[in-house]
């Protein structure tokens, strides 16, 4: 990366006003006496969204700054030291304080206001405004959060600034500061130590993932209802973690191919490769959860088809055995009518009925129902009803 130029005499391209100015550069100036009754005001508190503020001299912390305005003094009257701001959920106000002071692209300061962007990475004159997209792992409730992370990357300074959990730069901050070595090389070691730990955090999500999947394995082939909600669930989370690493892998390339332009240090550049690896086997494994994915969706819907299918074969099922019964029903109705209807008719008592006094009347009578039963009978046993 190149060093930073002085621009003593250049018109700044957010508005007049913003651009950063050094000790010499101001004019000599007096402040009128303030009146004697009047009380000191006193200085506005810092707020809580600058997460720490550091200042760096040969990769060790020479100070830590408690507000932003004690940050820019320092870093005018110490030229040669690095600045690393974080910030977590900074109001407007705050980046353009930043914007002002480290001469920051009116556009990248509308992005870094603005949550939601795509990962990408951009350059400005000679610094680097990079959006990432960390994720975890959140092992109550089974799925994947999501947060944002912007970093502004100059010759002397770096800026974080964080939408969301993820990731804890804290770790970053330490680990860096525990090698000197690494941290002497400048802001692009912090930038490569920031993209290895967003990097480093999809690895826990990963894992969680792949218990989920073969949970879900588990309860397709068992039949449980909402399985189907689950499996759309994280289908969703897929989608998004794959917005999120696959721009890292074209990004992480596009850094590598500027090596030779800026002058990247041998040990960045191996750093940087190692993390190009990790993010390209990471996007290769988000690609085979979503095809993973949309298998099981294929072989849980395939099975309810089944499951319905065999459901109203076992209703038809049903329905066939309750005919034949019907029809069994029907026809021993109809066989027992016949003597009950000859029955009924010579049972009137009548003074005038033929036959009623007949000498063969009553054998006639039981003969007539027994032929009519018989062959009611036979008729719905030919036909299968009994």
């Amino acid at each position: 990366m190149p060093e930073r130029r002085d621009r003593p005499g250049a018109k700044s391209v957010l508005r007049p006003g913003w651009r950063r100015s050094r000790p010499a550069e101001r004019p000599p100036r007096q402040a009128p006496p303030a009146p004697p009754e009047a009380p000191p005001e006193p200085s506005p508190p810092e707020p809580v969204s600058v997460v720490e503020a550091a200042l760096y001299r040969e990769g060790v912390r020479v100070s830590s700054p408690g507000t932003l305005a004690e940050t820019y003094r320092e870093l005018r009257e110490h030229p040669a030291g690095m600045a690393w701001i974080g910030l977590a959920r900074p109001t407007d106000v705050e980046l353009l304080s930043l914007a002002a002071e480290f001469d920051l692209h009116p556009l990248a300061v509308e992005d870094a206001m603005e949550a939601h962007q795509r990962p990408k990475l951009e350059r400005y004159g000679d610094t680097l405004f990079v959006v990432l997209r960390a994720a975890r792992y959140l092992d109550a409730p089974e799925e994947v959060d999501f947060g944002e992370l912007h970093v502004f990357v100059g010759p002397d300074f770096v800026l974080t600034v964080r939408h969301g959990g993820a990731p804890d730069l804290s770790a970053v901050r330490h680990r860096m500061e525990e090698t000197p070595e690494l941290l002497r090389l400048g802001p692009e070691a912090v930038l490569y130590a920031i993209l290895d730990a967003v990097v480093d955090g999809y690895a826990p999500v990963v894992e969680g993932v792949q218990n989920d999947i073969d949970e879900i394995e588990t309860e397709v082939f068992r039949g449980d209802p909402e399985v189907s909600r689950r499996i759309y669930e994280l289908s969703r989370e897929m989608v998004e973690f794959q917005r999120s690493t696959r721009p890292l892998v074209g990004m992480l390339h596009g850094l590598m191919a500027g090596f030779a332009k800026y002058g990247t240090d041998e040990e960045l550049q191996r750093y940087l490769r190692d993390v190009a690896d990790h993010v390209t086997h990471t996007s290769e494994r988000v690609d085979g959860f979503r095809q993973a994915l949309t298998d099981i969706l294929t072989v849980n819907a395939t099975l309810v088809t089944q499951q319905q299918n065999a459901e109203m074969r076992a209703l038809a099922e049903a329905g066939f055995a309750q005919n034949e019964e019907l029809k069994k029903i029907s026809a021993w109705a109809a066989i027992l009518f016949a003597p009950t209807l000859v029955g009924t008719i010579y049972g009137m008592n009548f003074d005038h009925m033929p036959e009623l006094h007949w000498l063969f009347g009553y054998p006639f009578a039981i003969a007539l129902m027994g032929v009519v039963c018989v062959s009611l009978y036979v008729v719905f046993k030919r036909r299968g009803w009994l």
